[in-house]
């Protein structure tokens, strides 16, 4: 098994030469062939091993049990070992999660924390059954192709170098070394779920058809196969969806249904939420006919005027404050004098005067001492001497789609109710460059 080990970690490069790996050691047996493995192949690779154990405090006796055999073992081949003791069952009350959910977490945490300390990857001895497992707990619970992809061989710093192997090669590989190991007795127990899978489930499939965790992980890896390939595909059909403010309804709606999913879960993934399967129905729903759908953590999908848009519970936390125009921060006054623009006595660089900075010219003689700059209000107006119109500011965000809580976030320059100028769309009268004067630029590009 040494051999089949070595070549799935040489498959997939999940070792480097000189590597600091830290083994996350429970005392059973798949942890304790791991570390034996990796052992014995530590000269091969010039590793710097590490174990770390967490006692759980959940069985009492038998967990000090687990600590003193793990300690032993590792001193007996001169590994460093790391423990950790909490109390599981006291936190996961605390949080309201389950102890098997709240051990896990606490676990990768130990071990992120180490690794973080020893510039190491981190070794868990999952195998193939524990993938087959997982994908069927996967699917049970209603998770769509990403989830069907099983556990990863490698996730950042973690690796799994035994997920090339079946629970009876590593039962074989312990008696023929004679390794010792601890049983944790609540892993016959069927009070945990993945128990269940384990000690019911599989035993039943495997009587339907002897390599059914086989068929199972061969199934895995041609999920993931097809997942990573409509991942790719989704990502390049969404930079032709993005629009200003977010992504086109239309366009969108028009994708593969099974492109169109895995874009939705990603516009979600960048925007901080997640989006499950009755998610992406709903919101595929509100893509249609406009509104807004849920998606928990305090976000929401937004379906308005053809414009998808994820918005946080805190979208309005950047609306602006009120300020004198002479005081705003990016309000820099220039001089316009036989054709060129000066700062302070200085010329203005002319590669910098270009269709963006006209545009955020304010002439000063449309600006009062009263003139300020600040959110949008209730009756606003905005007059465009260039096109001879004049609109609400209402209308006019609404035409150029701003998603209505991001409204409050754009600054705009005013004189009362009258507004002389909006960060995005520029100023109400445009400055004669010809004649000498003075301006007021707004340095915001939005």
């Amino acid at each position: 098994m040494n051999k089949k080990v070595t070549a799935f970690i040489e498959e997939n490069r999940l070792l480097n030469n000189g590597d600091t790996v830290i083994v996350g050691l429970s005392g059973g047996m798949d942890s304790v062939t791991l570390l034996h493995i990796l052992y014995s192949i530590k000269e091969l690779y010039d590793l710097n091993l590490h174990a770390a154990h967490l006692n759980h405090g959940i069985r009492g006796e038998e967990a000090d049990r687990d600590e003193a055999f793990v300690r032993e073992l590792c001193a007996e081949r001169g590994i460093p070992l790391h423990v950790r003791r909490l109390n599981i069952p006291a936190l996961a009350a605390q949080s309201g999660t389950s102890e098997e959910l709240c051990g896990r977490e606490a676990r990768y945490a130990f071990f992120s924390e180490l690794a973080g300390k020893f510039g190491a990857k981190i070794a868990t001895a999952h195998n193939r059954d524990d993938n087959a497992e997982t994908v069927l707990w996967n699917l049970v619970r209603g998770a769509g192709l990403s989830g069907l992809c099983g556990i990863p061989v490698m996730r950042g710093n973690i690796i799994r170098p035994l997920l090339c192997c079946s629970r009876q090669e590593i039962e074989a590989y312990q008696a023929e070394h004679g390794l010792r190991y601890v049983t944790d007795s609540t892993n016959l127990t069927t009070a945990y779920t993945r128990n269940r899978i384990r000690l019911e489930v599989m035993p039943l499939l495997r009587r339907l058809n002897e390599n059914a965790d086989g068929n199972i992980v061969r199934m895995a890896d041609t999920a993931k196969k097809a997942d990573a390939y409509l991942k790719n595909i989704s990502d390049k059909e969404l930079k032709n969806c993005r629009t200003d403010g977010g992504y086109d309804c239309e366009r969108l709606l028009k994708l593969p249904d099974a492109v169109m999913g895995y874009a939705l879960r990603r516009i979600a993934v960048d925007a901080g939420a997640g989006m499950d399967y009755a998610h992406t129905a709903l919101v595929t729903e509100a893509m249609r006919s406009g509104g807004a759908v849920e998606l928990g953590g305090g976000y929401t999908a937004v379906c308005a005027q053809g414009i998808l848009r994820i918005s946080a519970a805190d979208a309005g936390k950047n609306a602006v404050v009120s300020v004198p125009l002479k005081d705003c921060a990016q309000a820099v006054r220039l001089q316009i004098k036989d054709g060129k623009i000066y700062r302070d006595g200085i010329e203005f660089p002319r590669q910098k005067i270009n269709k963006l900075f006209v545009n955020n010219l304010i002439p000063c003689d449309i600006i009062t001492d009263e003139t300020i700059v600040r959110a949008r209000r209730e009756g606003d107006t905005f007059s465009d001497s260039r096109r001879g119109i004049t609109k609400t500011i209402k209308k006019l965000f609404n035409e150029l789609k701003i998603p209505r809580e991001m409204r409050d976030s754009v600054p705009l320059a005013a004189n009362g109710s009258t507004v002389i100028w909006i960060a995005g769309v520029g100023s109400a009268a445009k400055v004669d460059l010809s004649r000498d004067g003075e301006a007021i630029w707004m340095q915001i590009d939005r």
